[in-house]
C-alpha cells in the first residue's frame, strides 16, 4: 500500500508541476528507502545505470559540439538549399531535424534549429506556425528510430537488452514511412501558408545566400574534433554488440575522447549537464521498482495475460494505450511503469514485439498535444518569447491527426512484420 501510494503521489506532483519532477521523483525515492520497501543493497539492481551513463554521456558530446558552432552552420546550410521556397524550407528542416534528433537529444535539437527557423520565416514573411509544428513533429517522430534518440528508447533498451542496430531495423522503416506522411499532411493542411510570389521567392533566396554558413563556426578546430567524434560515436553505436559494448559505454568513451582532445575546460562543460533529468530518472526507477518488489507488477501482469488472448492483441493494446497516455503524462514515467510490465507478461508470451509497440507509443504519442514531450514545450516556449502564440486548441487540432496517422502507420507495419 505504501508502494501503490508513493507512486501515485510522485506522479501526481509529476503532472501537476508546481514542484520540479526531479524534486518529486526524489522525494518517492527517498520515501521508498526510508520505508525499506526497497532494500539499499537491491538499490544498484533497480537504478538503470545503463540509461542514466548513456544520458550523461551524449548530454557531455552535445554540450562541447554546440561550442563551435556545428548546429549553426547545418542550420544556414538547410536555410540555402531552400532557396526561397516556403515548402522545401518546411520538408529540409522538419529532415534535418528528424536526423538530427535521431542521433542527440530532441530538446537539444530543437534549442537550436528553432531560432534560425524563426529568423527564416521572419524573413521570408511567412506565419512560423506551420513550420515550428513541423519541427516539433519531426523531432518526435526521428527520435523513434534509435537507441539514443528518445529517452524512452534509451530505457526499454537497457531493460530488454536491445542493440542500436535492432532499433534501426524496427523503428527505423516506421520512422521514414512517418516521415513521408507527415510531411505530406503538413503541406495539404498549411498549403495556404505556402504560398508566395515569385519575384519574393527569388529575392528571399538572394538574402539567404548572402548569409555565411562558415561565420557560424566560432572554433574550426573544435568544429572538427566535433564532427570526427561524433561519427565514430555513431560507427560504435552500430557494431556495439559485436564489440560487447554497452551503448552507454561508447557514449561515456565518446564524451571522453572529445574532452580530451579539445581540452575544453570540463568544469563548464560538465556544469552544463541536465542533471535534474539524470536525477529524476535515478528517482523513478527506485519509486518505480518499489513495485516490482512488491509483487505488484507481477500480479498486473498476471491480470493482463490473463485477460488478452495473444501478443498481437497485447501490441495494439500497449501501442494505443502508450500514445494516447503519452499525449497527457510525461513518457518517461510512463516508460518506466510499463518497462517491468512487459518484463513480467514475458514468463508467459513472446514479448519481442511488445517492446516496439512500446517505443512506438512512448515516443510519438507525445506529438498528440502541446504538452506531450519536451520538445513541444521548449519550441512553444521560444516562440512566445518572439511573440508568437501556438494555443493548446490550435497544437491539438493538429497534433491529434499527426498522433493518429503516424501511430496508425506504424502499428500497421509492426503487425505486418511481427503477425502477418
Amino acid at each position: 500500500m505504501i508502494a501503490i501510494a508513493v507512486f501515485l503521489f510522485t506522479y501526481a506532483l509529476i503532472i501537476d508541476e508546481r514542484i520540479h519532477r526531479a524534486v518529486a521523483a526524489m522525494a518517492g525515492a527517498a520515501v521508498i528507502l526510508c520505508a525499506q520497501i526497497v532494500p539499499w543493497e537491491k538499490v544498484p539492481e533497480y537504478l538503470d545505470l545503463g540509461t542514466i551513463f548513456l544520458l550523461m554521456g551524449m548530454m557531455i558530446i552535445v554540450n562541447t559540439t554546440r561550442k563551435s558552432g556545428l548546429f549553426e552552420f547545418i542550420a544556414i546550410r538547410t536555410a540555402k538549399r531552400a532557396s526561397g521556397s516556403p515548402m522545401r524550407v518546411l520538408i529540409l528542416f522538419s529532415l534535418v531535424t528528424a536526423i538530427v534528433s535521431a542521433f542527440l537529444d530532441n530538446v537539444t535539437t530543437v534549442l537550436l534549429l528553432t531560432p534560425m527557423l524563426l529568423y527564416i520565416t521572419k524573413l521570408m514573411k511567412l506565419n512560423p506556425v506551420p513550420f515550428l509544428l513541423a519541427e516539433i513533429f519531426a523531432s518526435n517522430i526521428g527520435g523513434t528510430a534509435t537507441l539514443i534518440g528518445d529517452p524512452p528508447n534509451i530505457m526499454i533498451g537497457s531493460a530488454a537488452g536491445l542493440t542500436f542496430n535492432d532499433f534501426l531495423v524496427n523503428m527505423g522503416p516506421i520512422v521514414v514511412v512517418d516521415m513521408v506522411a507527415i510531411i505530406l499532411l503538413l503541406l495539404l493542411i498549411f498549403r495556404k501558408s505556402m504560398k508566395i510570389e515569385e519575384e519574393e521567392r527569388v529575392g528571399i533566396s538572394r538574402t539567404i545566400d548572402a548569409l555565411d554558413e562558415r561565420a557560424a563556426i566560432k572554433d574550426r578546430s573544435l568544429f572538427m574534433k566535433s564532427v570526427v567524434t561524433i561519427l565514430l560515436v555513431v560507427f560504435l553505436f552500430f557494431i556495439h554488440d559485436k564489440l560487447g559494448l554497452e551503448p552507454a559505454v561508447v557514449a561515456l568513451t565518446g564524451a571522453a575522447i572529445l574532452l580530451l582532445w579539445s581540452r575544453e575546460p570540463p568544469e563548464e562543460i560538465l556544469e552544463k549537464i541536465e542533471w535534474p533529468a539524470l536525477f529524476f530518472f535515478g528517482g523513478l526507477f527506485i519509486v518505480v521498482g518499489a513495485l516490482v518488489e512488491t509483487g505488484l507488477i507481477s500480479q498486473l501482469a498476471s491480470f493482463v495475460v490473463g485477460h488478452v488472448d495473444s501478443t498481437e492483441e497485447a501490441m495494439f493494446i500497449i501501442t494505443w494505450f502508450a500514445a494516447f497516455a503519452s499525449a497527457i503524462v510525461d513518457n518517461i514515467p510512463l516508460t518506466a511503469t510499463l518497462i517491468p510490465l512487459i518484463s513480467e507478461m514475458g514468463q508467459t508470451m513472446d514479448v519481442y514485439p511488445l517492446w516496439w509497440a512500446l517505443s512506438l507509443g512512448a515516443c510519438l504519442g507525445g506529438n498528440g498535444t502541446a504538452i506531450g514531450a519536451s520538445a513541444n514545450v521548449v519550441v512553444i516556449g521560444i516562440a512566445e518569447r518572439q511573440g508568437i502564440n501556438i494555443s493548446f486548441v490550435e497544437f491539438l487540432k493538429v497534433g491529434m491527426i499527426v498522433l493518429i496517422v503516424s501511430v496508425g502507420i506504424g502499428c500497421g507495419m509492426l503487425w505486418l512484420r511481427y503477425f502477418w
